[in-house]
């Protein structure tokens, strides 16, 4: 059992309304959390970059400064950005709650509370920010050791998360059960077993992806369609629609390749670019892919480049390693490690880099122009 795992967690509770706090507090410390209490936006932000809880249950109406402008400052300072944020509110619509995911929260409570359902999403979350903390904290430690054990790491990792993610089925099938009477209730419950199942089954489709090593079947494909296709995929895997600005310099090329591996290469690399602007809207996230001929004419060379948050310091060295991510969620941090490998097995290299003048991270693969025999036209 790890350090993570055996320390008590501490939660911050902001509400404006002393008996919510009360109701909270009594559950979440029967239930062994520590808990910090707040009654507005400044005592939170205060508190939370004093205390560094590990989790914020943060009410959105509140007199002053209101939840999501609090999530915001959170997400401001680079002391408590990395806090995770559950919004509790009285509205249910679905603006409100996609303003609220944008806004940086992690997950949406509507009240009246449910003491059991907000107790079960509390530790999930909980228990993904110790998975995450594991994963940067064998970043730090095993270094060199970690890469020569790389199919070993990857082999707990896809355990671990596959563990985590039906603990987290099994609890929301337990809640279920335990609301029969409310159908609402039980169809809340089934989304979000499906969610966690749609996540199972993305790890296992990277897994199937690492697996190959075998030279991969060539097909001959022009080239503005197989850009496109790897736009259409990072959309559909992620349900979001990418902005992507295409500069191909080769309009009129076809290229001879595994289109299977190349779309699911660059729709990964595409979904990473994205996921680094946090919580910017869709206007401020520019992505540019630019495709031109290597200099040496033997390679087709493809750069992406973003002006996200850049590459962790923390992850930096180990990036290409399974698991290895910042994101407080279960079932990320092998895009990379696919993509490499992807790339690798199709005769081509990666390469990350950060511009910090610029404000860039720069995103090159390249790829050969001819395979037995075949070149782009």
């Amino acid at each position: 059992m790890s350090d993570f795992s055996n320390k008590q967690r501490t939660v911050l509770v902001v509400d404006d309304e002393p008996i919510n706090i009360q109701l909270l507090q009594r559950k979440l410390e029967w239930d062994g959390i520590r808990v910090l209490t707040a009654d507005n936006g400044q005592d939170c932000l205060d508190q939370a970059k004093a205390e560094r809880p590990d989790l914020i249950l943060l009410d959105v109406m509140m007199p002053g400064m209101d939840g999501f402008e609090v999530c915001q400052k959170l997400r401001d300072e680079e002391a408590t950005k990395a806090i995770p944020v559950i919004f509790v509110t009285a509205h249910n619509s679905k603006q409100g709650k996609l303003e609220g995911l944008e806004a940086g929260a992690v997950d949406y409570i509507t009240k009246p509370i449910d003491l059991d359902e907000t107790i079960a999403r509390v530790r999930t979350q909980l228990n993904f920010l110790s998975i995450n903390q594991e994963n940067i904290d064998l970043t730090r430690r095993l270094g060199e050791s970690r890469r020569a054990a790389a199919i070993g790491a990857l082999t707990q990792g896809i355990a671990h998360n596959l563990n985590n993610l039906l603990g987290v089925v099994m609890g929301y099938l337990e809640l279920a059960k335990a609301n029969h009477k409310d159908p609402e209730k039980v169809l809340k419950n089934i989304a979000r077993v499906e969610t966690a199942g749609n996540r199972i089954v993305g790890i296992i489709k990277q897994l199937s992806s690492v697996a190959f090593t075998t030279r991969l079947p060539l097909n001959e494909i022009p080239l503005d369609e197989l850009l496109e296709g790897s736009l259409r995929r990072a959309k559909e895997d992620t349900s979001r629609d990418y902005a992507v600005t295409i500069n191909n310099e080769l309009d009129k090329a076809t290229l001879k390749t595994n289109i299977e591996a190349f779309e699911d290469t660059l729709s990964k690399l595409i979904i990473n670019a994205w996921e680094s602007y946090d919580t910017m809207n869709v206007e401020e996230r520019p992505i540019v892919l630019n495709v031109r001929h290597s200099q040496d004419g033997e390679n087709l060379e493809f750069t992406l480049v973003d002006r996200g948050c850049g590459v962790d310091t923390e992850i930096e060295e180990n990036m290409y390693e399974p698991f290895i991510s910042t994101k407080n969620t279960v079932g990320v941090g092998m895009g990379l490690t696919v993509a490499r490998h992807s790339i690798r097995t199709l005769g081509g290299e990666i390469s990350i880099r950060s511009d910090k003048e610029k404000g860039e991270t720069i995103v090159t693969f390249n790829h050969p122009c001819s395979q037995n025999g075949s070149s782009p036209s």
